[in-house]
């Protein structure tokens, strides 16, 4: 598991586009959960602030966008979705 910053380890919020994007991809909150707790890695979106977490659903690689919520100590999930091969 690879070092994530204190953000990693505040409450998850969703935000209502990951919700929505969540139910057209199949994905569930409960999924997305467990997919966060064995993520590979991260690095920074290209929108400042935000950040791409590395994780798996079964075989396929899946990204999680999060945006730490620093003034609530809250990390909201903004979107997730499956990387095409």
């Amino acid at each position: 598991m690879p070092t994530f910053p204190k953000w990693w380890h505040w409450n998850l919020s969703f935000t209502g586009h990951a919700e929505l994007r969540m139910e057209q991809r199949g994905v569930t909150e409960v999924e997305v959960r467990a997919m966060l707790e064995h993520a590979s890695g991260f690095e920074t979106n290209v929108v400042e602030g935000r950040f791409m977490i590395h994780v798996r659903r079964g075989q396929h690689p899946w990204i999680v966008i999060v945006e730490p919520d620093a003034e609530a100590d809250v990390l909201v999930v903004v979107t997730v979705y499956e990387v095409s091969q």
